[in-house]
């Protein structure tokens, strides 16, 4: 990993700053509080480092006791988000477009930044609907599960699309197709036929669990919208916190590094935690280890914290006025600790 030079200058470097940030250190003790986020392969680092308990083993090994570390059960862009403003969590974890609107909204206030990537993976559009081969087939009786409007990756691409086919002034030619859905329900509505939605905008496992069936078919991916493989899922947090505390805020990019680390190294052990992870979720409903395995192996799933595409992302959503601030590179959305990867 080519942070981990610098993860571990930091981690010893810092870590009597970080006790005194915390608040007495030894004595006190220290609670992190990060939301688990959507669930999915996406967010599968965040239960790697739950599981091992990843954070509290590298706080320790920077000399920072008694870290304990609160996991939130709520995902979505907006509600981490807020959780995030509010000041109930600490680090929250979400696709580039939810991260981009809260750096543009706090750039001049509390300073929102990336801690790094997590995953880089492809989103697909589904659909049972014979009619539907394009988004252009799109008719008033179609919708389109997606986890948020305008701020997700999903209704990001299709703005992206929109643009690209039909001009600026239709950028937002899709969005009224849109509905609100997590990724299980997504599956539960396409599969059951209910009518609830015609199409659904998902990524691994969901899509794989909706291929199984013979009436799915793609008709769009992320990775022929954005022109390579694409950051699904990023940490971020605070430039307070990170100031106030840097030997913990490096324990935490070190423990995101080290769960990418495990899930490659063995991906039945992750495949088993998230298939024994509570609820659909986490999308292991419907699939064996050896399935999950597979999805996790898949040439276009990757576990890393080099940013990809972030910046076309920036750079669209500003040209079509979703964020005020342009930033001039990658670098000027992420904190130091991970400038030095071949991000973009």
């Amino acid at each position: 990993m080519k942070t981990a030079p610098l993860i571990a200058l930091l981690l010893l470097g810092s870590a009597t700053a970080a006790l005194s940030g915390c608040g007495g250190g030894r004595d006190r003790g220290v609670e992190l509080r990060i939301p688990k986020g959507a669930g999915g392969v996406g967010f599968l680092p965040l239960l790697v480092m739950e599981e091992e308990r990843l954070i509290e083993q590298h706080a320790a090994a920077a000399g920072i006791a008694d870290v304990r570390v609160r996991w939130i059960e709520i995902g979505g862009p907006a509600v981490v988000n807020d959780a995030l403003l509010s000041g109930s969590a600490d680090f929250i974890a979400a696709g580039p477009p939810g991260f981009l609107t809260l750096w543009d909204r706090t750039t001049d206030s509390v300073r929102v930044q990336g801690v790094a990537a997590m995953t880089a993976l492809p989103m697909y559009l589904n659909t049972t609907a014979p009619h539907l081969r394009t988004l252009d087939d799109l008719t008033s009786q179609d919708k389109i599960g997606v986890t948020a409007p305008k701020v997700s990756i999903p209704a990001i691409l299709m703005q992206m699309y929109a643009r690209d086919r039909y001009g600026p002034d239709q950028t937002t030619r899709f969005d009224r197709y849109t509905v609100t859905m997590t990724h299980p329900d997504g599956v539960i509505a396409l599969l059951s036929g209910s009518g609830a939605i015609t199409a659904h905008y998902t990524s691994p496992p969901f899509h794989q669990r909706e291929r199984k069936d013979p009436r799915v078919r793609t008709i769009q991916t992320s990775t022929a919208v954005m022109g390579g493989s694409t950051t699904f899922t990023m940490m971020s947090t605070t430039a307070a916190f990170r100031e106030a505390q840097p030997a913990l805020y490096a324990a935490v990019l070190a423990a995101l590094d080290d769960a990418n680390a495990r899930i490659v190294a063995d991906p039945r052990a992750a495949a088993e935690l998230l298939l024994a992870s509570t609820g659909g979720a986490t999308g292991g409903d419907g699939f064996t280890v050896d399935e999950l395995a597979d999805v996790l192996t898949d040439p276009d799933v990757t576990f890393t914290t080099t940013p990809q595409n972030v910046m076309k992302y920036a750079t669209f959503m500003h040209d079509i006025g979703s964020i005020q601030h342009r930033p001039d590179s990658w670098q000027n959305l992420f904190f130091p600790e991970i400038h030095d990867v071949p991000g973009s």
